[in-house]
């Protein structure tokens, strides 16, 4: 679903074409090519191959690789692709358990490739002009975020719906909103803890029909996670001497049966100066100021005329982003066109390195990471007694096959992990020794 995305916007910008689609799933596969066709009638076809191992024999004929396979495979992929000097968008989340975050942490100083992890939340229209105004409340303490949204879609063999390929939902689906928390407070969380629901959409995910459904341990429904951050630093501004807490606070509201709501996503960041509010898909920011000088009655509520109300409508590209005449002006998917600004922020930074500059990608693999980490943290700290009847939960390990352990393990061996020359000849003796396992079945 997201590689079609991706591809309707590849399409759209001058400077890519698409060579090469590499998808075990042949429906998968058609998709693209029609989308392929629709767009550019007389393109010529991209060479189709069905497996992994076939598309690393081509990696020299090949500039920018796409990731979006299942979320358990994203590691492994980075670890086999990661040593070759390309540029990479992978797809969030970057890995789906404990042991996946260790071996990237682990072979990350040996990857050659330029990465970039798809986190497109952060370009949405709306809440990157709530961004832009965050200077303007002041020192922040409080950051709520909320989704109210229908059910995880339908995806080739449900592996969303699978908690050891997905990395459940609040690796899954909620890395998006860590990854907000950590932008707008600027620091790190220092502690979370979390309240869930599962198993609400067990008839709506079709559990029953799986082979062991005894043993189905269903993905997360719903959860509130409140979170805290600091910069542990002496450079944030204290309200005063009196204060008991200094720390930003987080809290994390998910609903994934609240088809129909209002807003589907809420965003308000509270400061000492004022508040900016952030909803979609209504696409429009609210920016407040306390009152001041105005109040001078306390003994009343503050009177309409003391403080200020801004209302930003961030349907309006050009109220958002300098370059709005850049973007394509079809927008597909289901991301406010924040996809498009994705590609053109990674377009830059790829002119950038060939001009003799650094890569700076707007998400790094590190920001990936972390964002992964706050999600099996809050898992991990899930305060609830039914959970604790389900030891398996937390920590997760990630669905996976012989040779993607033996990729993990190989990375995990300091006196390997430390020797650059010898780690991509490693990788393909592991991936020869396992060839038989590279037509991926997700089923």
């Amino acid at each position: 679903m997201m590689g079609q995305e991706h591809i309707s916007y590849i399409l759209k910008y001058a400077s890519l074409s698409v060579d090469f689609l590499c998808d075990p799933n042949q429906s998968s596969i058609d998709t693209a090519l029609s989308l392929l066709k629709q767009d550019q009638p007389g393109i010529k076809s991209p060479t189709v191959v069905s497996d992994e191992k076939e598309l690393l024999e081509h990696v020299y004929d090949i500039d920018l690789l796409v990731i979006a396979s299942p979320n358990y495979m994203h590691t492994p992929q980075l670890l086999k692709w990661g040593v070759h000097d390309i540029t990479i968008l992978v797809e969030k989340p970057v890995a789906v358990s404990e042991k996946q975050v260790l071996a990237l942490k682990a072979a990350h100083p040996n990857f050659r490739a330029n990465i970039c992890v798809g986190m497109e939340y952060r370009f949405i229209p709306a809440i990157n002009k709530l961004l832009q105004l965050i200077p303007s409340v002041g020192t922040i303490k409080k950051i709520s975020i909320r989704e109210n949204r229908y059910p995880f879609l339908s995806k080739i063999a449900e592996w969303n719906k699978d908690v050891e390929k997905s990395g459940d939902t609040l690796v899954e689906k909620c890395c998006h909103f860590f990854d907000l928390f950590r932008l707008i407070s600027g620091q790190e969380m220092t502690w979370c803890v979390s309240k869930v629901h599962r198993g609400l959409l067990w008839d709506h995910y079709g559990y029953d029909d799986q082979e062991h459904k005894e043993d189905v341990i269903p993905i997360i429904d719903s959860a509130y996670v409140l979170l805290d951050f600091d910069d542990n630093s002496n450079t944030v501004e204290k309200p005063n001497k009196h204060s008991t807490h200094h720390s930003t606070l987080g809290c994390l509201e998910l609903c994934m049966f609240a088809e129909g709501s209002r807003h589907q996503e809420e965003i308000i960041v509270t400061g000492m100066k004022g508040r900016v509010e952030a909803y979609l898909p209504e696409n429009k920011v609210f920016l407040y100021h306390r009152p001041t000088r105005l109040w001078t009655d306390r003994s009343k509520p503050p009177p309409e005329e003391s403080f200020s109300e801004v209302v930003y409508d961030c349907s309006d590209l050009t109220q958002v982003y300098e370059f709005a005449a850049d973007i394509p002006t079809m927008h597909s998917g289901y991301h406010y066109c924040s996809t498009a600004i994705e590609w053109k922020y990674l377009i830059d930074a790829i002119e950038e390195l060939k001009n003799g500059n650094s890569f700076v990608p707007k998400v790094s693999l590190d920001d990936g990471i972390k964002a992964v980490e706050m999600g099996i943290k809050s898992m991990a700290n899930i305060s609830s007694n039914a959970e604790a009847e389900l030891p398996k939960i937390a920590p997760i390990t990630a669905f996976s096959s012989k040779s993607s352990d033996n990729l993990l393990d190989l990375v995990l061996n300091a006196s390997m992990a430390a020797n650059n020359a010898n780690v991509a000849d490693a990788f393909m003796r592991v991936i020869d020794a396992c060839d038989e396992e590279y037509k991926v079945n997700v089923a």
